[in-house]
């Protein structure tokens, strides 16, 4: 497959730059990937579509305050630093993204916050933006990290920067409700959806959920700059996936029941879990696993997925879920529709 069969336009209106009201009041499209009948609902329809002894699988990681913002010693240039990835915890080493990087060389100090809190010194320059720098901090890794807790702000995509003004509000709104594990840069954004009340009428129809963690980095978002799909690589992240989970997921799949990924990287971890038999086992670690046409699913025959950009990795994965004519012929009813797109846009769910 190549990345160019992924275009579409997508009009810029339609990129959703709040949520809606009610998380689960969103608009769902219902896709039936066998006969490619869509329907028209409301999220909170998803209740339909689940069944006793179903299995719902999310992805339970929690966006943490990531963003900091510093001056460059001597000169005292504002710069933005997103911190990606703890590298050392006892020596306070971090990967992170730098903004504007131009400006920072191997050695700068950074200086954070009120009577400079927190001042770090760039120890490597490991790509075009990302560096890695170590925080000169004496304290405990617990005081270090309440220091980012308090100083940090909530690394929101580009396209909803502007809401900065109002960004305690949008620091609960992109959090998923069930979000318990922090260490992720950008929310699971399907999972988005769920609303407290939606869980409540999932647990009374007896529908099972289960929770795993994977922690987004900025590298699932990223431009794929390949034209050859084979050859793109995707960042590791961090993943974890219990035996309980998995006891859950291969009983539901065993006695016949459905499986539905909530999320891209959901589906993601759990075939990154799957073993040579299709089984999925526990797993602790890191996967770089990208998906895309063609490719054969073995856990979920569901998915709950948003309305993607154009050539992303997540449009690419989904499409390798429902078919990629088929999802790009849904997209293009979708615009037809004026569903929306991206972080706070509308669902989709491929059965």
């Amino acid at each position: 497959m190549k990345l160019s069969q992924f275009r579409f336009n997508l009009p810029k209106e339609l990129i959703a730059e709040k949520p809606t009201r009610n998380r689960d009041e969103a608009r769902l499209l219902v896709l039936h990937r066998d006969s490619g009948e869509v329907e028209h609902r409301l999220f909170k329809d998803f209740i339909d579509y689940v069944d006793q002894d179903d299995v719902v699988v999310a992805n339970n990681t929690r966006v943490f305050p990531s963003l900091l913002e510093g001056e460059k010693e001597k000169t005292g240039a504002r710069i933005e630093v997103m911190l990606i990835r703890e590298l050392n915890e006892e020596t306070r080493l971090w990967d992170v993204i730098v903004d504007p990087a131009r400006k920072i060389r191997i050695g700068n100090k950074l200086y954070f916050g009120t009577n400079d809190a927190l001042v770090a010194e760039v120890v490597d320059n490991t790509t075009s933006r990302g560096r890695t720098i170590r925080f000169l901090f004496d304290g405990s890794h617990d005081e270090f990290i309440h220091i980012v807790h308090n100083m940090g702000r909530t690394p929101l995509p580009e396209e909803l920067r502007r809401l900065r003004d109002i960004e305690k509000k949008d620091a609960d709104d992109y959090q998923t409700i069930y979000a318990k594990v922090e260490g992720s840069v950008a929310a699971p954004i399907a999972g988005l959806h769920f609303s407290r009340e939606l869980l409540k009428r999932m647990e009374i129809k007896d529908v099972k959920w289960v929770e795993l963690t994977l922690h987004t980095g900025m590298g699932e978002f990223k431009e794929i700059e390949v034209e050859d799909l084979s050859k793109h690589r995707m960042d590791a992240e961090e993943m974890h996936l219990s035996q309980e989970a998995c006891d859950t997921i291969e009983n539901a799949k065993q006695n016949g029941h459905h499986v539905c990924c909530v999320g891209t990287t959901t589906m993601r971890a759990l075939e990154s879990a799957v073993t040579i038999p299709g089984m999925v086992r526990p797993f602790d670690g890191w996967t770089n696993k990208f998906i895309y046409p063609p490719y054969e699913f073995t856990i979920a025959d569901m998915m709950v997925t948003n309305f993607h950009h154009p050539m992303s990795s997540q449009f690419i994965m989904a499409s390798a879920f429902a078919g990629p004519e088929l999802l790009m012929q849904t997209y293009l009813t979708a615009i037809k529709e004026r569903y929306r797109f991206s972080t706070y846009g509308d669902a989709m769910l491929i059965i």
